[in-house]
Order: structure tokens, then sequence, then C-alpha cells
């Protein structure tokens, strides 16, 4: 309408009127004419902004920092049982191609060029006057826009939204280019308004070449930056959507209960005060109940060492131990650690001279002793698993030659035809570290110089001491990124499931095994797998003291009468020391031939695998002999048995998320390892590098432990108590982990993790023990510039946030989408100023 009446007013000859009169209408129609293209100019950026608009909505990314401007979908998605049946769609297909190329990040520089070439497109066949008005007017919306955008991008980097660690040295050059990219989105959005709204063939011509170049960078970017289209994938395996585009009233409704919730959210707030105890920086809540513990009739069996949880979780902060510094990274941590992160000095006096630990400078330092191998912990794996090289008669010459016949080396010592025998043997050694024996149990771990090395023959070790006078020693196996809890064996079961441990380890631990009935060996016999191996390296087995030789001699009787083979007894001439390892039997033919019924066997209605407050029993379970019972086979060597679904996993169970268990088993895997490389390793901002000790907090099958197999990290894996019970499921792949309540505190010193993950955990549990006190507890256990990683719902997510805020947390990121939601955070080093006494805590 408008350019038709300019090809009018352009084309019209002068009358026979006064020139005054014709003067001014000209000046009049040409002021209409200014106004008219700059109004045609103008709308299409309102339906820019709308176009904007609704592919934010589409893409349902949401800030909890700029709730104002937030857009959830999940009014239009179909409804989950917790995430059960919908856990593991992992598709990217989820969203349209077209609705994530939008999301595209490109450079700086494109920014500012492509609002120009736009201009000066459109404005080829116009006027020269009304050519420079326009520029004028672009020039100042393109001003406009670009301070809108810088402003925009500013608060969303302050409120956390894909927010990244500007303290890893790769990470703050991402934030940069995110904020950049979400001014050029908008950008983009409204250009192509323009483009529609002029029709100009050619420039669409130009426009689909410069999509395609934007494409290619985009590619090239993906795997650096987080965009929004890999930010979708973040929440695909656990929620669907039914399409591209949502409806205004979800939109609308959305908005409204979400400003309310963000209202609330500000009206509340948290306050958090510094605990107050006797046990300082060291602070374990469950293991420093001081009136518990005065309270208790005995501590005969160490039952001052055991867990005894107040009765309301605290909700206090742990204070920071003075002189407090990021810890050394592994490989380093493993030889050295900051003195002033554990000052504790008391095994430096006492053990120094045993090569445990030594204190130099700044630093306590770790030369990879211990008292059975001061020499070195790699000497001394290696002399274990030259003690236990057992070689077995191949099949041929068990069938052929010696039929009955255990091995080359009972022939060798007892039979004049060892030497043609033996030619006919195969090499292999028992233990077979990182093949056979994969995940061990280090009972009295010391500074855990044993489970260091063991990382190097690609096994893992579960390594647990009291918290008592070897001052520290958990502490300083996590404090150099060893794997290690507090915990005693005392008068209750070890909180692990029955045949999960290759190996048991004890080295000179000073647990006393055999009196009581050996209650407490018959605790390992529990946890250790049928055909597994005991390593005992303690001075009964080398010393010929009286004690000693009593010691050992109650020993072979009670090893003996729980039908364990002693498969050898020798002497390390290095280290002057000796190793015994015994072997649990395969089958049930031993018991069923003793002579007498001591120790018993358990009961058939004793559950071998309950192990949360169970009191120990001195009696033995029987040995799985249906091929499709757990323990009547070997798990697979590793690393064949970390992707394989276990033999006893069968297809007549149903998993966890509702298919048949192996298929659960297969796609949980699956699904943690999309997570992991898609989004963790390359969207949260993390400098892996600097993670050592993590966390599961709920583990289900491991498969996000499977999935950070080949970083340099360990996982503790957790299993809930009253969740589905699957951690012999991880112990079967050759990973390790603990059943755990989170309604109290866990068995470790704080500042124990650097990584913390949470999957679907905080909304599951708030309701029985409340967000405070768990939230508390993550504080105690994360490392300052620790990483917690929570996937949960949105509602969740929302009130998290808010907490780890008012505990100074550096918001990282916040996603959400669906009702589902991902939260990305940094502890730091704040720590409040107001003081809480716990009585129970006080002496």
């Amino acid at each position: 309408m408008a350019l038709g009446k300019y090809s009018r007013v352009d084309g019209r000859k002068s009358s026979s009127y006064c020139s005054t009169v014709t003067i001014v209408v000209f000046v009049a129609l040409c002021l209409v004419g200014v106004w008219m293209m700059t109004s045609s100019y103008v709308v299409p950026e309102q339906n820019s902004d709308l176009s904007s608009q609704g592919k934010k909505n589409d893409m349902s990314t949401q800030v909890s920092g700029s709730k104002e401007s937030n857009n959830n979908t999940g009014e239009e998605s179909n409804p989950t049982d917790e995430g059960k049946s919908k856990q593991f769609e992992d598709n990217p297909g989820d969203l349209p191609e077209d609705a994530t190329k939008g999301d595209a990040l490109v450079s700086q520089e494109e920014n500012h060029s492509n609002p120009q070439e736009t201009e000066s497109t459109s404005e080829v066949k116009q006027e020269e006057k009304s050519t420079e008005q326009k520029e004028d007017t672009g020039d100042s919306k393109s001003e406009t826009q670009s301070e809108r955008g810088t402003d925009n991008s500013d608060d969303k980097k302050e409120d956390g939204q894909y927010k990244l660690d500007d303290k890893d040295s790769e990470d703050g050059e991402k934030n940069e280019n995110k904020s950049v990219g979400e001014e050029i989105e908008e950008g983009a959005d409204e250009k192509k308004s323009v483009e529609n709204s002029a029709e100009l063939n050619d420039k669409k011509d130009q426009e689909g070449s410069d999509e395609k170049a934007d494409g290619q960078k985009k590619d090239q970017s993906s795997s650096e930056i987080f965009t929004s289209g890999a930010q979708s994938d973040l929440l695909n395996e656990t929620t669907t959507q039914n399409g591209a585009f949502v409806t205004q009233a979800s939109e609308s409704k959305n908005e409204k209960e979400m400003q309310k919730s963000t209202g609330s959210d500000k009206e509340s707030s948290y306050t958090w005060k510094l605990c107050n105890s006797t046990a300082g920086p060291d602070y374990i809540p469950c293991l420093d109940n001081l009136e518990a513990i005065r309270n208790l009739r005995s501590t005969k069996h160490y039952e001052h060492r055991e867990r005894h949880c107040p009765d309301n979780p605290p909700t206090c902060l742990v204070p920071l131990p003075e002189g407090y510094q990021r810890s050394v990274e592994w490989p380093t941590s493993r030889e050295k650690i900051w003195y002033h992160n554990v000052p504790h000095t008391k095994l430096a006096e006492v053990k120094g001279h045993q090569n445990w630990v030594k204190v130099s400078g700044e630093y306590l330092t770790f030369p990879g002793g211990g008292t059975q191998f001061k020499h070195g912990a790699l000497h001394y794996i290696d002399f274990i698993q030259q003690s236990t090289g057992i070689y077995y008669l191949s099949v041929l010459a068990v069938v052929s030659e010696a039929p009955g016949l255990l091995s080359c080396d009972q022939e060798v010592t007892g039979s004049s035809r060892g030497n043609s025998l033996l030619q006919k043997c195969k090499s292999v050694p028992e233990i077979a570290w990182g093949k056979r024996t994969r995940v061990i149990l280090d009972v009295g771990c010391g500074v855990a110089s044993f489970g260091g090395y063991l990382f190097e023959r690609d096994v893992i070790a579960m390594s647990f001491a009291p918290k008592d006078e070897h001052e520290a020693q958990v502490q300083f196996a996590l404090e150099r990124g060893v794997p290690a809890i507090s915990a005693v064996m005392g008068t209750k079961r070890l909180p692990f499931p029955s045949r999960v441990f290759d190996v048991v380890h004890c080295a000179r631990c000073r647990v006393p095994w055999h009196i009581e009935g050996g209650k407490l060996l018959l605790e390992l016999n529990r946890v250790l797998r049928p055909g597994g191996l005991f390593v005992w390296s303690a001075t009964p087995v080398y010393q010929k003291l009286p004690e000693d030789v009593e010691i050992w001699e109650a020993m072979k009787k009670l090893t003996n009468a729980m039908c364990w083979e002693l498969i050898s007894k020798t002497k390390d001439r290095v280290n002057g020391v000796g190793v015994a390892v015994y072997r649990k039997p395969t089958s049930n033919e031993c018991y069923e031939q003793r002579s007498k019924d001591a120790p018993p066997l358990c009961q058939g209605s004793d559950d071998p695998n309950a192990a949360w407050n169970v009191p120990l029993q001195a009696c033995m379970h029987k040995v799985p002999v249906a091929t499709s019972e757990r323990g009547s086979q070997w798990p697979e060597s590793w690393p064949a048995r970390l992707s394989k679904s276990p033999y006893w996993l069968l297809s007549s169970e149903v998993g966890v998320y509702g298919k048949p268990a192996p298929e659960d088993f297969t796609a949980d895997y699956e699904h943690w390892k999309h997570v992991v490389k898609n989004s963790y390793l390359t969207g949260t901002g993390i400098n892996w590098s600097t993670v050592r000790n993590v966390m599961d907090m709920r583990a289900i099958y491991g498969g996000f432990a499977a999935a950070l197999r080949d970083l340099n990290v360990w996982v503790m894996n957790i299993v809930s108590i009253d969740a589905p019970d699957t951690l012999p499921i991880i112990y079967e792949r050759g990973l390790f982990g603990i059943y755990h309540d989170w309604c109290e505190s866990f068995s470790t010193y704080p500042r124990s993790y650097d990584l913390l993950h949470a999957d679907h955990l905080f909304s599951k549990i708030k309701t029985k023990c409340g967000l405070p006190a768990i939230v508390a507890e993550v504080d105690r256990i994360l490392r300052p510039e620790g990483k917690l990683i929570v996937r949960d719902k949105a509602e969740t997510i929302t009130e998290l946030e808010s907490m780890l805020k008012s505990m100074h947390y550096e918001i990282r990121m916040t996603y959400t989408k669906d009702k589902e939601g991902l939260l990305c955070c940094q502890k730091t080093m704040w720590r409040p100023k107001d003081v809480e006494t716990l009585t129970y805590a006080i002496a």
C-alpha cells in the first residue's frame, strides 16, 4: 500500500496551482511516505520478537535465576511415574532438526556483520534520501538490539544460565562464547522476519548459503560449547515431548505457576550456621555423637567406633581447617598432599620409619610403604600375585594322566611324576590382578598405599578403617584420591551385599579373627565371592613368638572348619614378612562332610544380603550351586564384565525401569554413556582433570560409574536402603559401592569428594527427612571447588538452587524441560560466621 502511494506521488506532474502549495503537498507526501516505509520496517521486528519467543518456548529453556522469563512445557507432556518408563529415552531425535538449527552458536564477527548486510540488501531499489533515513533508523535499532542482547546476556550470566566455571582454564572461553551466541540467536530471528516481509528472492538465496555456512560452524563448535541443542539431550532420557509447539494456555499457566514459586522462593530465606563440635573440621555426625557413645553399656566389641546417628540430622555447616587450599590433583596427590588440609602428624611420628607418611615442609608425603611393605606397595602387590601362582593342569592332562588332580603345585610336592606333569600345565596366576581379580576389600587400610597402587594393576579397593587412635588414616586416603570409608568390624554386618568381593586383604590389620567362634572372619566369608581369596599378611604367618604361634594354630583350626583352603604360605625376603592366602570353597561338599557343625551353617531363613544394621552371627551361608544363582560362577574377566549383563540377571525378572532385567541393564548403560559423552563431559563446564573422588548418590545399576571408566576417577556407588537392591549388580560388573540411608550422614570425613552426582534423589527423599539436612550433608562431604550435578524434577531444582545460592555456591548451569531439570554448581570457600553448638557432639 505504501509503495503504491510512493509510485503515484513520484510520477505525478506539476499542476497549474501555485508553487507554494505544490511544495507543501510534496513535502507532506514525502514525510508520509518515509513514515510508511519506516513502519513497514518496524512491524517485522514485533513479529521477530514473537518468533524468537516461540522458538525459545519450543525449546522450553528455563533459568531459575531469571525466573520472570521462564516457560515450561510440562502440561503437554505425558505423565510419568517417577520417570520409570521414560528414563532411558535418550534419542536425539525428540526435537525436530530445524528446531535445533536456530540454536547454532556463530562467531562474534558474524554478529556485527550480518545486520549490516541485511540493511544494505533491502535498500537497493530505494531513493537516496529514504535510504539514508532508513540506514539511520536501522543503525539505531541495531544498536538498541545489541545493547538489549548484551544486557540480557549479562543478567543470565549473573543468574547462572549456562554459566561455566571461569576458574578452569578452558571454561572461561566457553562462557564468553555462550553469551555471544544468545545475542546472535535473537538477531538472526529478527533478520529472518525482515527478509520475509521484504520478499526479496535474491536475498533469500543469499541467506540460504549463509545458513549452510552457519550450520558448518555450529558443527565445529558443538563439541566445545554447550549449545541449546546439546542441552536438550540432557533430559531426553527421562522425558518425552509431543511436538515442537506448545499451547498458549499451557505456556501461560506454567508461567503463572513459576512466578508464584519464584515469589515464594524470594520471600523464604535460608540461614546457615557453623557446626561447633569437638571434632571441629573433621566432624562426622554419626561417628562423633558423644552423647550416644557415653550411654553405651559396653565398648568391648568396638561399639564406640560404630555408627550412632543423632535423631535429628544436623543442618549446620562444617568449618574448614585453617589454611585449607585446593587439593593436590591426582596422580601427584598419591605422593603428597597439603599439610594444612589434613593437619595430623601422629602417623608420621609413629609410622614414619615404615614409610607410611612423612612431613615435608608444607606437604605430607607418602613414600608408598606400609607396615608389611616398607619397600613399597608395588613390590608387595607383585609378591602376592607370585605367591598365588598356582599351576593348573590342562583339561587333557587331568583327564588322561591325573584324574582328580587339583594343581601342578600339589603334584610337584607330592608325586614322583611332578616334573613330567609340570610340562603339561598352564601358568595362570590365581589372583590375576586386573583380570580375574577386580574388586577387593582392604581391611585396616593404613594410609591406603596398597589401594592407591592397585590402580596401576586395574584393580579397585574398598578400604576401611575405624576413626580411632590411628589419627586420620581414612582422611589421608581420601585426600590422596584413594577410596576409603570410616567403618569398623564390631557388632554389625558390613554395609555390603554377600558374595561380592573377589579378594579380601588384611595387612597386619590386628583384627582378632579367631575369637568368639570366628564371628569376624565369618563376616568376611559372607562378603567374599565363592572361589575368592583371603590374603592375610600378619605376624602369626611368619613369626615364631608364642603369641603368634598360638594365633596361627587357632586360625588354622578355624579356616579348616570353614572349609577354606590354604593355597599358599610364603615369605617375602625383601620386606621380611609372610603372606598366607586362603580360598573360599565353590561348593557345599566340604560343609556336608564336616564331622562337627562348628561354625554352624546359617538358617535357611537368614538372608545373607541383609546388611543394614544387622547384627553379626557366627554362622556360614551355603554356597549357591544352581547355574542361575549369583555366586555359582565367577564373573567375566575385566573389563568384559563391565558392560555384559550378569548371567544371573534373568529375562523373567522385571528391572527397575519396567523392562526385562537384562534389557533394563543394557538400556541403563547406553543411557548413561549418552549422557556422559554428550552432556557431562562437554556441556557442564567441568574440568574433569581436577576430578578424582566421585560419588553417585543414587546409582541403580552403576551405569554412570561405568560411563566414566576411561577417566582417571573412581566412583563410590550408593544404593539407598529403601531402593531396589541393585548393589550386587554393581559389584558383578567390576565396580563397588555401599548401602546407605540419606537421612543420616555418610561414614566419611568432611571434604572427601570432588564431584557428587544425584539422579532424582532429592525429590524422593525431601518428604522423608527434608532438604536442608541432606544439603548440609552434601556440603559436608564435598570439597571446596567441588561440583554437584543434580538431575531431578523442575520444582526440586528450583528449590535446590535457592538453597545452594544461600550457601554461596556458584550456580554453573540450570536447565529445565517438561517438568524435569538439571543443576550444576560449584562449592566455594564460604563459611558462615554464626555458630551452632551441637550438644550431642560436645564433651
